[in-house]
């Protein structure tokens, strides 16, 4: 395969895993920005915390992403927010409830280890 062809092909991964995952963190981010701190705190740190994060994992850090500016840095915060969401948030949920949290978590675990790609602000 060409290097233009994987280069592509990370810029799609990149794009369209951001895209949808800042669907789920586009209200969370509003509940931060309106003050509305009322989550729920899967891992013992707070609502208030808990919110901040996931509101930096599903949807600021994903904008980064997109760009492809600090990437390996910025898919820490989606990895680390479905790795929460998969084993704990949906802890004895069928399979079904929470694949959609494995898929985001491999595909954002993915682009930590391969980075952007050469469409980015940043070839890290």
């Amino acid at each position: 395969m060409k290097k233009a062809s994987i280069d592509f092909g990370l810029l799609l991964m990149r794009v369209g895993f951001s895209v949808g995952i800042m669907t789920h963190g586009y209200g969370k981010f509003l509940k931060v920005i309106q003050g509305n701190f009322e989550f729920g705190d899967p891992i013992g740190i707070g609502p208030t915390f808990s919110l901040i994060l996931a509101a930096i994992g599903e949807f600021i850090a994903p904008i980064l992403i997109i760009l492809g500016w600090k990437t390996r840095l910025a898919t820490i915060f989606p990895t680390l927010t479905m790795l929460v969401a998969f084993t704990i948030a949906h802890d004895g949920d069928p399979f079904t409830r929470k694949e959609k949290a494995f898929v985001y978590l491999i595909a954002f675990l993915t682009l930590y280890f391969t980075g952007p790609g050469k469409y980015s602000l940043g070839n890290e």
